[in-house]
């Protein structure tokens, strides 16, 4: 019994530090936004924009683009959060030019897709509700600011926004080439925001009601800047007694069919067993039904309400079977992480593969480049040796050339006669001549004359 006694107290103090994920207030969680059967739709959100709808991929929502500007655009949760512990995680991107400008909402309000829409926090009116905002006003590099309105504050005519925040701290978002991490959580004792898993503000004064709804809107003038949402996870604590469960109608009602189901068969077997410890066993198992809660869950108990084996043994049974729940649905959780593992080491392993063939071409490159290497060398080597051999040919033309000259030389002077041979023949010509033109003249002389 003491064992049985322990074990109960220690599952009940593990379940009650235990979180759980509230999946009709969160998408993206389990890495995709858009199912294949539905693309372009998310389950449980609505999305709204002005002039042009956000678009909608499967591990991502473009709330506004880099172009065109002036674009607004939201999504909606379509179920309220009804429950007083809760931590909300919020992936976003903002990319843009240097000088781009926009704003980014958080949203938990009354009625948010009628009374927010599209808006932010310089457009929206009244509101009943919190908001946070990541802009860059005031010409800083980032800053987040957190607002609270009960529905009496219309912050379309208020001068100066910025002056009705209640908590605000410094923070570079733009450009940074991962998704951000904006995380809410609302305890017991205090409310506080956190930047990338580190504080921004907390406030021990704030406690936000039930019954309000999720919802990320943007907006951006002429230089606009891009707001990507790649997941809003929303999870409860189980140390919340007081809250209930955020259930779709129809899971409620057949939850409570169920509960009373098991409350009958609880009952009969109470009927049954009515002549054992009757007196006592009955209140020990209306204390068991009255220790369940709607979602399934059980608070904490004082063990003196257990009087007997039987109330001690089911208690025990109940929480044993919620654990086995919460466990399959780990073990769910991480066979589907394990298969995107397996998909991922299939996805490095093939780029490792592509990669070894392209650095074998690199190989190739290198024999390539070492044999043009050798290659140059041998031209190099090439032209100093048909160099040396014109120049060597180059000589021996030149001594050849000089040496035919003066051959030449020496045989025409040899050949050619010398100059009293001129001078004689000169002479001999002219003596000729004269000689030639004495007997002319004789010859004339001794010629009988004409008389006419």
């Amino acid at each position: 019994m003491k064992v049985s006694f322990s074990l109960a107290a220690l599952l009940a103090a593990s379940l009650s530090q235990a979180q759980y994920l509230i999946s009709e207030l969160s998408f993206g969680h389990a890495g995709r936004i858009s199912p294949p059967e539905s693309r372009g739709q998310i389950p449980n959100f609505a999305v709204q924009g002005n002039p042009n709808t956000p678009e909608v991929l499967s591990n991502r929502i473009i709330l506004t683009p880099l172009a065109p500007g002036n674009q607004r655009g939201a999504v909606w949760g379509q179920q309220p959060l009804l429950r007083t512990q809760w931590i909300a995680d919020v992936d976003f991107r903002a990319n843009g030019p240097d000088r781009g400008r926009g704003n980014l909402n958080i949203w938990l309000v009354r009625n948010g897709p009628a009374t927010i829409g599209a808006g932010s926090i310089y457009t929206v009116g009244k509101f009943d509700g919190l908001a946070l905002v990541i802009d860059t006003s005031g010409g800083s590099s980032g800053m987040v600011r957190a607002f609270l309105n009960d529905g009496s504050t219309d912050y379309a005519r208020q001068n100066n926004v910025d002056e009705l925040s209640f908590g605000h701290c410094p923070y570079n978002y733009r450009n940074l080439g991962r998704p951000s991490q904006v995380k809410l959580r609302q305890t017991a004792k205090s409310f506080r925001v956190e930047l990338d898993g580190k504080l921004c503000f907390e406030s021990d004064k704030i406690s936000i009601p039930t019954g309000y709804q999720f919802g990320v809107t943007a907006a951006t003038p002429d230089n606009p800047d891009s707001f990507e949402v790649f997941k809003m996870v929303v999870m409860a604590d189980n140390s919340d007694s007081g809250a209930v469960r955020n259930d779709p109608p129809k899971q409620q009602n057949q939850q409570n069919q169920q509960n009373q189901q098991q409350q009958q068969q609880q009952q009969q077997n109470q009927n049954q067993n009515q002549n054992q410890n009757q007196a006592r066993g009955q209140p020990a198992q209306a204390n068991s039904n009255k220790n369940a809660r709607n979602d399934g869950e059980y608070a904490d108990e004082d063990p003196d309400i257990f009087q007997t084996s039987k109330a001690q043994f089911m208690d025990l049974h109940n929480r044993l079977q919620n654990t086995n729940h919460q466990l399959s649905s780990l073990q769910r959780t991480s066979s589907r992480h394990q298969q995107q593992d397996e998909k991922r080491h299939e996805d490095l392993t093939s780029l490792i593969g592509q990669l070894r063939a392209d650095m074998r071409k690199l190989d190739d490159i290198t024999a390539l480049q070492s044999r043009i290497v050798e290659l140059e060398k041998d031209i190099q080597g090439l032209r100093k040796e048909l160099t040396r051999k014109l120049q060597s040919t180059e000589r021996t033309f030149k001594s050849t050339l000089n040496d035919h000259h003066s051959t030449l030389s020496e045989v025409v002077m040899s050949k050619t006669p010398g100059h009293r041979f001129l001078i004689f023949s000169i002479i001999g010509t002219q003596c000729l001549l004269v000689a030639a033109y004495i007997v002319y003249k004789r010859r004339r002389a001794s010629m009988p004359k004409k008389y006419l």
